[in-house]
């Protein structure tokens, strides 16, 4: 698990950490610029394409001059575009020019003709996290030309003139790519920002996860070591009780299909029994869909303790609110909400009291805002959910890219995995069946949480490879097995 610190941190950190590897701020330097430079390699091999990097006075321009000598070291054509001298640049900024051989190709900013670079690959070192203004003069100038001409654009740990932790004002380098440094940067995971931010890469700099967690931040980057770590084991002699009898609550008549994505994903989640209670005239079709699922009417209300775990909301439509209230007051282990479990709740405010300790809610933005009010925007919308996960001692999964889970204990948890092609209908489902299996076999409802977004997303990376914009709910799932695989969870 990464910790994500603030931007008025990382100066903190890198002196910190300085010392305690006895290294030089220079070796730091050149230890992240070949991080990015590894990064560069693996990328685009050896393309041939022509590179500029633009380099501001400060370290982020250090970064592009030791990119820009190694990258020309690597047999790549190389330009960089200086926007000071050595006299008004920082001391490693200093080293690092004096380090570029003769042939790179050297200009300044008021004698470059952007139109040089228009086709080539632009590395962005202009400006890194301790921005606290708006871009003007030559940089605002500059930063219009570079998003303004053609070619691939990277952003060295982040696009200049963005904010590493609040919502930009006025411009910022448009990226295709941003490669960040150990962890990503706040203002990199909201969707505020996603035209600045492109596609979003990470690069290990060797700092350890353990020094990270002596400074304070409550925001964290889910790795996939952590999701091992947090997955139970089970041994040759378990049963199919071990493994979870879990009910899913939902399916009425012209929505059963969002309950069935939700019951067989937590069959390929591991779940031992899966019980649907659906609308009667459903049973036919979720019998049909899969042989391993149970149906329940009404009766099921008599032993509902007997469950591990429910799924609450999957096409459940508009139901009495006694009904769902006597749900939630007859089982009180944590249950899992989402979809119409939501929007019962949005309308009826008296029932955050009755939620069990623990519950898991999964709202997309748009039943988010009808949980909690409009929000100005992303980073309003996490203060809301920190909020309501404290003060309702539950966990609040925001859907969407780096999907975020806000814990009672006040921290919130990005998921790392994903992509663009699980929006598409049914994907929300897919999760709820996920995050039950879990709760189901007896994870926790923080390890169910980190497990199941994690899970989620590397099950949609693996159906969209091959799927792309064809990839739809029932191929996410039926990838959830390989996901166990490709984390060796047996």
């Amino acid at each position: 698990m990464l910790k994500i610190l603030s931007g008025n941190k990382v100066s903190e950190l890198d002196q910190s950490f300085i010392k305690h590897e006895n290294i030089s701020s220079w070796q730091l330097m050149e230890r992240a610029s070949l991080a990015f430079s590894n990064w560069f390699m693996q990328s685009h091999g050896n393309s041939g394409d022509k590179v500029f990097v633009f380099c501001g006075p400060g370290n982020n321009g250090g970064d592009g001059l030791a990119i820009a000598r190694q990258l020309f070291d690597k047999g790549f054509s190389v330009s960089v575009v200086l926007f000071s001298s050595l006299s008004n640049s920082s001391k490693d900024w200093q080293e690092n020019f004096k380090m570029l051989p003769e042939d790179i190709g050297k200009f300044q900013f008021d004698d470059f003709d952007f139109q040089l670079a228009d086709g080539g690959i632009i590395i962005d070192a202009l400006f890194g996290i301790g921005i606290n203004r708006p871009l003007e003069g030559k940089f605002l100038k500059a930063i219009l030309s570079l998003n303004k001409i053609g070619g691939e654009k990277i952003a060295i740990d982040i696009p200049s003139g963005l904010p590493s932790d609040d919502l930009v004002e006025g411009e910022a380098f448009l990226a295709d790519v941003t490669v960040s440094f150990q962890f990503p940067k706040l203002s990199l995971l909201v969707p505020d920002h996603v035209k600045f931010v492109g596609d979003l890469e990470v690069v290990d700099l060797g700092i350890p996860s353990s020094f990270l967690e002596r400074f304070e931040s409550p925001y964290y980057f889910i790795q996939s070591a952590s999701v091992k770590q947090g997955h139970t084991k089970f041994h040759k002699f378990s049963h199919k009780g071990d493994f979870g009898r879990v009910l899913f609550i939902g399916g009425r008549k012209g929505k059963v299909g969002a309950i069935i994505l939700s019951a067989k994903a937590a069959l390929r989640t591991g779940s031992g029994l899966v019980h649907v209670w659906a609308e009667g005239s459903s049973e036919d079709v979720i019998h049909a869909s899969a042989l391993e699922l149970m149906t329940e009417g009404e009766e099921v209300m008599k032993r509902i303790d007997d469950f591990d775990a429910l799924g609450i909301g999957p096409g459940m439509g508009e139901i009495p609110e006694m009904v769902f209230e006597e749900i939630l007051r007859s089982f009180r282990k944590p249950i899992v909400l989402d979809a119409d479990a939501l929007n019962m709740i949005a309308r009826h405010s008296e029932l955050w009291d009755l939620l069990p300790s623990g519950s898991i809610l999964t709202p997309h933005v748009g039943e988010f805002d009808r949980l909690a009010g409009k929000s100005m925007d992303h980073f309003d919308r996490l203060k809301k959910a920190k909020t309501l996960a404290e003060k309702n001692k539950i966990y609040l999964v925001l859907k969407g890219a780096y999907t975020c889970i806000s814990t009672p204990d006040g921290k919130q948890y990005f998921n790392s995995t994903g992509t663009k092609h699980m929006a598409t209908a049914g994907s929300g489902d897919v999760l709820t069946g996920i995050l039950t299996s879990f709760l189901g076999q007896g994870y926790s409802p923080f390890n169910a949480c980190v497990a199941g977004v994690y899970h989620h997303g590397l099950a949609g990376e693996i159906a969209s490879k091959e799927k792309v914009r064809g990839t739809i709910a029932s191929d996410i799932l039926e990838k959830i097995p390989e996901s166990f695989l490709k984390l060796g969870i047996d």
